[in-house]
């Protein structure tokens, strides 16, 4: 079972005294006394599962300190239960509205509490696993509808220019006239691919991906080689980087597009 936290408070003391001796094997019980600023911060302290009430005649001042916790419990995803006499039940529900989620009315059993405690938790956190379910769900339609990115990264302006054009009705494209550029861009930035030019001035194609490797900016990113060098020992050089493969210049639109579709789409 999860290691639930749950924060006693109210007047109650039998039965905050019976949920200690029948339920600590199984939860992490803390008790606060009803001062404001005691309850805050054992919020502050333990940030619990459960906020539980064990209403006794509690006062107008008591529920308004308890009502101004309501805020931050919410915050905090903290589920609050009352227990006590229909009349007290009431009182409380007509002074702090909509702050329990869970009314125990007495007289009713330790068991029935804790039975009640532990079908409210499962059924709390099941509701849980859904609405993270459903978000991871939504989350795959956003990536799947999203239009893929690729970075563009090479010291000629015309062949820039040319790629762009090739992919910009497609894909998004970013492109760099240098390593340095690149860098900048991934500081802040994702990109789903990316095109290198082998051959640059300053830094070449494999010192930029090495540099980039070796400051994990593109984990699980495929890295495509552009060049114009045709030289079979220049090639196995660049294959030496592991690159996902390389595109020779000039630039063929169709092949360009249906080497980047085999791993992005």
């Amino acid at each position: 079972m999860k290691d639930y936290k749950i924060i006693l408070v109210g007047k109650n003391n039998t039965i905050i005294d019976d949920i200690f001796n029948y339920l600590s094997d199984e939860y992490k019980l803390i008790y606060s006394s009803l001062r404001y600023e005691d309850m805050n911060n054992h919020l502050d302290l333990v940030v619990p599962d459960v906020f539980i009430i064990c209403l006794n005649g509690e006062n107008r001042d008591d529920i308004n300190k308890l009502s101004e916790l309501k805020r931050k419990l919410t915050r905090m995803e903290t589920s609050v239960f009352i227990i006590g006499s229909q009349e007290d039940c009431n009182n409380f529900q007509r002074g702090a509205v909509y702050m329990a989620d869970e009314v125990f009315v007495k007289p009713i059993s330790v068991d029935e509490i804790k039975k009640g405690i532990a079908a409210f938790l499962a059924e709390k956190e099941c509701k849980k696993k859904e609405d993270e379910e459903l978000q991871r769900k939504l989350d795959e339609l956003k990536e799947l509808s999203r239009r893929k990115h690729i970075l563009v990264i090479d010291d000629d302006p015309i062949m820039l220019r040319l790629i762009k054009e090739h992919l910009n009705e497609t894909y998004d494209v970013a492109t760099a006239l240098n390593g340095k550029i690149a860098y900048k861009f991934l500081e802040s930035k994702k990109t789903d691919l990316i095109l290198l030019d082998y051959a640059m001035p300053g830094e070449d194609g494999p010192t930029v991906l090495k540099n980039m490797r070796d400051n994990n900016m593109i984990e699980n990113v495929p890295v495509l080689f552009l060049t114009g060098v045709t030289d079979k020992d220049k090639i196995k050089t660049a294959l030496l980087m592991q690159p996902q493969g390389y595109l020779l210049k000039p630039i063929d639109k169709d092949k360009l597009i249906g080497t980047i579709e085999k791993f992005i789409g």
